[in-house]
């Protein structure tokens, strides 16, 4: 198993996905799934962190939301998905992970602290919510994997994570005469092998050199003479350390274009400002046709800016480059009017979201097709998880068999 060539991410499902959804995570898993082995998680749990009295919506928005993905391209062939409360194996990792896991660490956390600064989200204080970074740990954890696509805010939940592979290691890792048993490791690969990976080790432990430690690390991997237990020793002993029980996952930050929503701000459902992936025709230009404009073009003859206009900020990311220039142009000179300006952009998103919308019409009306890819997703997940699961037992001392 190659942590580096595993991917797992989640949504919450709180409704609808809309265009931002889309742009900021569906199109890049899209692409993530044919170049990685990919686990996506609809993380029910999550969502009664928040908002305990969800549970009726859980099961239905759990629904749209896998509608949403198969038909933006997710593929059940070529990516795992399934739903986080149908793998009990994350909550059981999250049980013990917790016993090893500091409260001051889930108190640092920077939405934990934001949330009890703000009046209105005091009734988030629960050990719901509270452990809800140490439970999106496990998700990741519980696969082993090596990267997580996220955006620029979760960088602190993939630390968290990161610090709690790092001390699980810590503390399970250790084996008696663990060095000894490291050196006979890189002796068993061979002459010419052992004398890169001493090398590269040397130039990691001494110098910070991070190319060197994913050199050994790639070396590593392509080695088919030793155990699975030397590798993960020698994993180890490249940073010093006992043997790599939780591999440490890193952020994969995509270029993800800013998509903002209808009044110019992010889009969100909570702010009413969304257009969602299977809005009708008629529904999208109806909210493109309200959009607010550049407040300096009061009439017609009057020429604006488009940088402070709403429009062009969906044009930059919808629309052609020669329909941009001519945007971008009219509206500077009042050549065009806002409604004309408005009219190619409800156009390219209708042609956009037109194949993606039929296919969503074809799994929306075979729901036992759905729940089958979901069934069979937990499974797969499953396995994956118990092996995982197994290691960690075993590592706790927890292994009766």
């Amino acid at each position: 198993m190659d942590s580096q060539r595993r991917v797992v991410s989640g949504m919450r499902p709180n409704g609808r996905l809309h265009l931002g959804h889309y742009y900021g995570v569906l199109k890049n898993w899209v692409r993530l799934q044919h170049e990685y082995q990919c686990f996506f998680c609809i993380v029910d749990w999550h969502a009664l962190t928040t908002d305990a009295a969800a549970g009726g919506d859980i099961s239905r928005n759990a629904y749209d939301m896998a509608v949403d993905w198969l038909a933006a391209g997710v593929s059940p062939s070529s990516a795992t998905l399934f739903v986080q409360s149908q793998v009990p194996e994350h909550a059981e990792l999250h049980l013990l992970l917790s016993m090893i896991c500091p409260q001051s660490w889930l108190e640092r956390v920077p939405s934990y602290k934001d949330q009890q600064l703000d009046a209105q989200h005091r009734e988030h204080a629960t050990y719901g919510f509270l452990g809800y970074p140490l439970l999106q740990a496990a998700d990741i954890l519980a696969y082993r994997a090596g990267l997580v696509p996220v955006g620029a805010d979760q960088l602190p939940h993939i630390e968290f994570a990161r610090d709690v592979a790092r001390r699980f290691n810590h503390l399970y890792g250790g084996e008696e005469d663990f060095q000894a048993k490291a050196e006979a490791a890189v002796r068993k690969l061979g002459k010419k092998s052992s004398k890169l990976y001493a090398s590269l080790r040397k130039s990691y432990q001494e110098q910070g050199d991070l190319e060197a430690l994913e050199t050994a690390r790639a070396l590593l991997k392509d080695q088919q003479t030793i155990t699975i237990g030397d590798r993960e020793r020698l994993f180890g002993y490249l940073e010093g350390e006992g043997k790599v029980l939780l591999p440490e996952p890193q952020a994969l930050l995509g270029d993800t274009p800013k998509l903002s929503g209808l009044d110019g701000g992010k889009m969100s459902k909570s702010s009413c400002n969304s257009i969602f992936l299977r809005d009708t025709p008629d529904e999208i230009e109806e909210k493109i046709k309200r959009m607010p404009t550049d407040p300096a073009r009061v009439h017609r003859h009057d020429p604006g800016e488009p940088s402070r206009c709403p429009v062009w900020q969906m044009h930059l990311v919808h629309s052609s480059e020669d329909v941009r220039q001519w945007a971008e142009q009219g509206c500077r000179s009042a050549g065009i009017g806002c409604l004309e300006c408005k009219a190619p952009l409800i156009e390219a998103i209708r042609l956009e979201l037109a194949p993606l919308q039929e296919r969503a019409q074809d799994y929306e009306q075979s729901p036992d097709l759905v729940r089958s890819i979901l069934a069979e997703g937990a499974e797969q997940a499953r396995d994956e998880a118990r092996e995982t699961l197994l290691v960690v037992r075993q590592a706790m001392g927890l292994n009766y068999r």
